[in-house]
């Protein structure tokens, strides 16, 4: 049986107008990943965290274990969560 890793944590930077970061919840909620979700457009420190971790003010910005994700790289999410 293989061994499973503890999962990193896994915290998604959105808006709940933007198509992308919907789609990256939906599949971290297929894949059974949990996640904190925060709302940037609500949060204005949380936004500027955002920035200040990504450099980018566009969403989704996906923080997983401290690496950052910039839009729904499902390929780079699946590899940084081993999900392959």
């Amino acid at each position: 049986m293989p061994e499973t890793k503890p999962q990193p944590k896994v915290i998604v930077f959105s808006t709940p107008t933007c198509s992308y970061c919907n789609m990256a919840k939906q599949y971290f909620r297929q894949k059974n990943v949990r996640f904190t979700d925060i709302d940037v457009s609500r949060d204005q420190s949380a936004a500027r965290d955002m920035v200040r971790r990504s450099g980018q003010m566009g969403v989704p910005v996906i923080d997983i274990g401290g690496k950052i994700v910039v839009g729904f790289n499902r390929p780079k999410i699946d590899q940084m969560l081993g999900l392959n």
